[in-house]
């Protein structure tokens, strides 16, 4: 009997466990390749996990809500053979009496520097709780019967980050708001410790005048924060501009997008349209698509595109495209509909928002006509296209150059200067230009 071992999958870069939601199969169980096997978590997103082989699953090594590190076998899938069907009930009760150990195991896990009555379990009750969440509660002294007492926003009420974050900022406005009578008091013999004196001297005083309100950073914010200057202090940024004539496709799409919605069921977007020419503009300049490692670049032979798309929270996640320029612009449709569909579902699988090379965001969707996006590292150049506008243009005609209304729009590209100059960087956001202004308005759909 062959065996396959189903393994943890990765979720990003950063995150290095999830914590298996539900089991949508069971042992004795028969799957299909890429048929979901079970339902996972992260502090980031929740995802199923698809099988990696055909054949009947014989071991489940972990249960629900049980926290395991990337990379860890969770299940065992076996190509079923004559015989070997009766030893499979036989097994199930065996191997859900094992299963439980590491649950057992994780909820004994110790924190550095707590003691036995200050750890949170990974479960309370119907609840279970991330690595990161109870690290979070533990460093801000949350108890257990506080952390029951938030209400989750995630699958079944799971808490999630955000929500935790949430609760640490309302928890702390409320100290804040309370400080003035514990410290109103004066204090003239004993000396200011250091600590208390470092913001002072550190930090120039300020004054609020007016009618204001002032609003403490939650935590992700920090962490974006720190993000954003994580790449700017990493990548010296240039950002070059284009201005473009998209008349010919805003007409074409006006035409055709009724007949393409009944022939292939999806709406057509710009964003295709833009992956496309993309695509094709780093076919060009390959050296684009590169990232840094030291004085190493690292040219990558396949083109993924990733686009920003906005999540309920409000929060922006990057599904990547793969291969992009092996898509006709029906694939690329079809794609770019299914991943940020799935995006805003929070249905997203770990492999679609990794390995990106080039990263596109839409600006224009929030009515901007140009942006400065920051790099998503470790790529070397993001671009941004900017909102559709009629405006007044010179355009060339066989009896002379007439003034006349067009469908305007600005592209922006910034590029890490270490390896892109302005040379390269500004050839290929014009050749993305051209590719766009050239557009064939008589192709079949």
């Amino acid at each position: 009997m062959a065996k396959f071992e189903l393994v943890m999958p990765k979720m990003g870069e950063s995150i290095m466990e999830a914590t298996i939601l539900k089991w949508v199969k069971k042992v004795g169980d028969t799957v299909d390749i890429d048929e979901t096997v079970l339902e996972i978590a992260t502090d980031k997103v929740d995802s199923e996990v698809p099988s990696s082989a055909k054949g009947v699953i014989t071991e489940i090594l972990y249960p629900e809500n049980t926290t395991v590190e990337i990379g860890k076998v969770i299940a065992i899938i076996s190509q079923e053979q004559a015989g070997d069907a009766a030893s499979v009930p036989a097994a199930a009760a065996e191997i859900k009496s094992t299963a439980t150990a590491p649950a057992a195991q994780a909820t004994q896990t110790t924190v550095p520097g707590a003691t036995q009555s200050e750890q949170i379990p990974t479960t309370s009750g119907n609840k279970f709780y991330s690595p990161l969440v109870k690290n979070i509660a533990e460093k801000e002294s949350i108890s257990i019967n506080e952390l029951n007492s938030i209400e989750g926003s995630g699958t079944n009420g799971r808490v999630t980050k955000k929500d935790i974050l949430s609760y640490v900022e309302a928890k702390s406005n409320t100290t804040q708001t309370t400080a003035p009578q514990v410290t109103s008091q004066p204090a003239t013999t004993q000396q200011p410790s250091p600590t208390t004196t470092e913001t002072p001297v550190n930090k120039p005083a300020q004054s609020y005048g007016g009618n204001v309100e002032i609003i403490e950073m939650d935590r992700m914010r920090k962490l974006i924060a720190d993000h954003m200057v994580m790449s700017k202090q990493t990548s010296p940024h240039v950002t070059s501009y284009v201005e473009i004539d998209v008349t010919p496709i805003v007409q074409w799409r006006d035409k055709v997008k009724g007949p393409f919605e009944k022939k292939y069921g999806e709406k057509i977007t710009f964003t295709p349209i833009f992956i496309q020419a993309v695509a094709r503009a780093i076919a060009d300049f390959p050296m684009i698509n590169i990232s840094v490692d030291g004085t190493k670049l690292i040219r990558k032979k396949d083109i993924n595109i990733g686009m920003a798309a906005a999540l309920p929270s409000g929060n922006l996640i990057v599904p990547v495209i793969k291969n992009a320029d092996m898509l006709n612009l029906v694939g690329l449709t079809k794609s770019v509909n299914d991943l940020a569909n799935r995006a805003r579902a929070n249905q997203l699988k770990p492999d679609e928002i990794q390995n990106g090379t080039f990263t596109l965001t839409n600006v224009g969707t929030f009515g901007n006509v140009m942006g400065t996006p920051i790099i998503n590292q470790p790529q070397v150049a993001i671009m941004a296209v900017g909102a559709i506008r009629k405006k007044p243009a010179v355009v060339e005609t066989e009896y002379g150059d007439v003034i006349a209304i067009r469908q305007m729009m600005f592209l922006s590209l910034s590029y890490d200067h270490r390896v892109v100059d302005g040379s390269l960087g500004g050839s290929f956001l014009r050749r993305v230009g051209d590719y766009l202004e050239r557009f064939d308005t008589n192709q079949e759909i």
